[in-house]
């Protein structure tokens, strides 16, 4: 696994249809590791509103 659970994150692609764009910042609040490795993110925007996405690991970095 790349990733754990709580590590802080950046995108590395835009995800227009969910308004994260390439860049954000969040934080993994699961690692999946079947069917395959993935990651879900949650990001939290300047009025505390979350939003979650699941990327792969190549999708996003350490921040």
């Amino acid at each position: 696994m790349k990733f754990s659970e709580l590590d802080i994150v950046r995108t590395k692609k835009d995800i227009p249809e969910e308004g994260i764009r390439k860049g954000d910042i969040g934080a993994i609040i699961i690692a999946f590791t079947k069917p395959k490795e993935a990651y879900e993110v949650e990001f939290v925007d300047e009025n505390n509103n979350s939003k979650q996405h699941v990327f792969l690991p190549d999708e996003i970095e350490k921040e």
